[in-house]
């Protein structure tokens, strides 16, 4: 089947298949200072100055956490059949220790219930990279302790939404976390110790395998256990050069190997622990944490924007790294230096990342392959333009609805091929903070004023309606 589709051969899905949307609470919800809410490291970070664009904050964000009640209303006049949010750790847990509080609890319960009153599926997401400060104080995920108090938070969220809730996430691109947390220092906490980033990437697996004990302590058996990884599609410059390969092999291990490597198989790969061992001899990992971190999974999401593009690098060239996740002067690629990154071919979105639907195939045929039989979810797919009001109001944004109808012919191309794809969750629902570049990049379908907070469903929204009301993908209009 191909990306374009004629009116009379439409790209059709599966009955069964979950048309939803995302979001994490730091980008939309607000309220941080409210109902016993304590700072995270993204409320640190953004507060301090140079680390966001224009200094921006997510202090008001979209405002979601007062508006959830009208957001849930837009997501049922877009016919969305499941809405992925994240909790907010210090809402529910202010300190990252002992017991919640019910103010913070009671608004994840309450968007539960309206959600289900309009027949849309809750999918939570526990950890969308907002530590608690307390906890980045205490020595943040190069710490052990804080796989641990994840999975006290976890029991604590499982238990008060396990009822109503079946689709959990444990965490949200562990590789961002670690790597541009700890290394490049690009995210909170702004750190720059690659040794420091690979304890946090072991902490991270560690604290899906515990929470995700924990989750199914607490919940009914029915409920289904996943996370989200942003595992890079990596393609070497020469494919036929042998060092472009081992550049190539050396950024799959350490944006999918290190998490997929324990979680899906129980081990690190080989290739990955000889490539770091001038950082770390791996002592941090203990007897029995592989056999935790490597739980049963019900499910696993992928997320998926932009394929990328590596050759083995000039030895002379020391400029700033620019990989797609911003130009540093610190590499997100620990023991990387050795590889250059290069701008992939073809139209580019605002994030200046290339257009290429084809590497959305070829990860969801990957994982196929690496956790045969698990279902799969897009968790995350998406595009950022520079999107205005026409002076009607109208929000027309042709680019992302060629860029959704791309994307989404590749998955149903994937389930042709024989992967088991469920649903497909676009990034993002609405307009919101986006992490260090601030309000300056609108991956929403639906529109937001940040000063009126009015929310305006653009073009690809209203696309959108229609592919997941239909089960089919309408033509792209305008283009």
């Amino acid at each position: 089947m191909s990306d374009s589709a004629t009116p009379a051969t439409p790209v059709t899905f599966p009955p069964a298949f979950l048309w939803g949307a995302a979001t994490s609470a730091y980008q939309i919800e607000g309220a941080v200072r409210e109902d016993g809410r304590t700072p995270s490291i993204w409320d640190t970070f953004s507060h301090t100055p140079g680390k966001t664009a224009g200094g921006e904050t997510g202090d008001i964000a979209v405002d979601h956490y007062h508006r959830y009640r009208d957001d849930v209303a837009m997501m049922a006049d877009l016919n969305l059949g499941a809405y992925r949010f994240s909790v907010s750790w210090s809402r529910v847990q202010p300190t990252g220790r002992g017991p919640a509080v019910q103010r913070g609890l009671d608004f994840y319960r309450k968007l539960v219930d309206e959600l289900l009153a309009k027949g849309i599926k809750p999918a939570v997401t526990l950890y969308h990279w907002d530590l608690p400060q307390e906890l980045e104080d205490a020595g943040g995920w190069p710490e052990r302790d804080t796989a641990y108090r994840f999975a006290e938070y976890a029991a604590i969220v499982g238990e008060a939404l396990g009822d109503r809730v079946e689709q959990w996430i444990t965490l949200n691109e562990p590789w961002c976390s670690a790597f541009l947390g700890y290394a490049s220092g690009v995210h909170a906490p702004g750190r720059t110790d690659p040794a420091a980033a690979l304890k946090a990437a072991h902490h991270l697996n560690l604290a899906h395998g515990l929470g995700a004990k924990a989750l199914r302590s607490v919940m009914p058996a029915r409920n289904q256990i996943s996370l989200s990884l942003n595992t890079s599609v990596v393609r070497p410059l020469s494919p036929s050069d042998p060092a472009d390969q081992a550049a190539a092999r050396k950024i799959d291990d350490l944006s999918g190997g290190i998490f997929h490597g324990p979680i899906l198989h129980g081990a690190y790969p080989e290739t990955l622990l000889e490539a770091t061992s001038s950082l770390t001899d791996w002592s941090f990992v203990l007897d029995g944490d592989l056999d935790l971190i490597h739980q049963p999974l019900d499910a696993l999401g992928l997320n998926y924007y932009t394929p990328t593009l590596v050759s083995a690098a000039d030895p002379d060239d020391k400029g700033p790294r620019a990989d797609g996740h911003g130009a540093s002067e610190h590499s997100p690629w620990p023991a990387a230096d050795d590889v250059a990154f290069h701008q992939s071919p073809g139209e580019q979105t605002e994030m200046g990342w290339s257009v290429d639907p084809t590497g959305l195939h070829e990860l969801i045929m990957r994982y196929n392959r690496e956790a045969p039989g698990l279902p799969l979810y897009i968790t995350e797919n998406g595009a950022a333009y520079d999107d205005k009001p026409d002076a009607d109001g109208t929000v027309h944004d042709p680019e992302r609805v060629a860029y959704l109808h791309g994307h989404l012919s590749a998955v149903r191309r994937a389930i042709t091929d024989g992967a088991d794809v469920r649903g497909y969750y676009l990034w993002s629902l609405m307009d919101n903070f986006e992490w260090a570049y601030g309000y300056d990049k609108r991956f929403g379908a639906v529109y937001v004023d940040y000063v009126t907070q009015q929310r305006t469903p653009k073009s690809s929204a209203l696309w959108y309606a229609r592919a997941a009301k239909d089960g089919a993908l309408p033509e792209p209009e305008g283009i």
